[in-house]
């Protein structure tokens, strides 16, 4: 039996609330309903454990530390929130799904952190509406390049927070942040690195697997660019937060959902529908 799925033309795009623009948001804030509606909490137990973000109606993208130390765990008690912005009400936008499979990456190390990226397979699809909606993801490094983001945010609820929060950072070059005052030559190629100089605007542990998110003006579209992997405590100077870059695995996510679904393109009566890989 072949599963097929289908998404609205388009990714990146959030209706209830315009593009990004004017001055820095520093230090964070609580998010306004529905700007980041591809954003999901992973939940153990019914309590906030990671971010996340929707893909497409039946995946998730993640870190594998998020599950690395639970694998041991039934996946009936975890759960994927959609539509979510403040924990203790849930309201009713939210989307609640169980998960029906979990793809760790198979290159994952737990000392280094490298490959720390994740693809969860919902149990069934959410339905998309203003509140829940897919995340672009950049088809190669090249066209990160090319994508030229102005604005890049972190998104999440963080140890004690109970409404979402945004910070709007900056993405920090490779040979920076492998400086020895920074994380001394611990980036990898597979890992990138946002923040500011300052520590001012960074993502906690309680975001981890949680999206970097960044616009493209020329697409007017936000794209993936990481997933939350790890930091040193949070918001220290010259210790950003450090991300799985989505463009590095962006063949490992399109054989993962190549391999359940073998055909891209899906002719349908209505015009302006397809299945959602990139």
């Amino acid at each position: 039996m072949k599963l097929f799925f289908f998404v609205l033309k388009g990714c990146g795009q959030r209706y209830l609330v315009g593009p990004p623009g004017g001055s820095r948001i520093v230090g964070g804030r609580e998010a306004p309903e529905g700007a980041w509606p591809w954003q999901v909490s992973i939940q153990l137990q019914s309590r906030h454990h990671c971010g996340g973000a929707i893909l497409n109606r039946l995946w998730v993208l993640t870190a594998t530390h998020c599950f690395h130390k639970f694998l041991w765990i039934s996946r009936r008690h975890f759960r994927v929130v959609a539509g979510l912005r403040v924990l203790s009400t849930p309201g009713d936008h939210v989307q609640i799904r169980s998960i029906s499979k979990v793809k760790t990456h198979e290159d994952y190390s737990d000392i280094t952190g490298d490959n720390d990226v994740m693809l969860i397979l919902l149990s069934s699809p959410f339905n998309f509406t203003d509140h829940v909606q897919p995340i672009c993801t950049p088809l190669d490094v090249t066209h990160e390049s090319v994508l030229s983001f102005s604005h890049c945010f972190v998104t999440g609820w963080g140890r004690l927070m109970n409404r979402l929060q945004e910070a709007e950072v900056e993405l920090i070059n490779s040979s920076t942040c492998n400086l020895a005052s920074w994380y001394d030559g611990l980036i990898s190629e597979n890992m990138i690195c946002a923040g500011l100089e300052s520590g001012a605007a960074d993502t906690c542990q309680g975001d981890s697997g949680g999206p970097l998110q960044c616009y493209s003006e020329s697409q007017e579209k936000f794209y993936v660019v990481g997933v939350t992997s790890f930091g040193e405590k949070c918001g220290l100077p010259h210790k950003p937060g450090v991300y799985a870059r989505t463009s590095r695995f962006a063949g490992w996510l399109k054989a993962i959902l190549s391999r359940y679904y073998d055909t891209q393109v899906v002719k349908m009566t209505n015009v302006g529908f397809f299945l959602h890989l990139q």
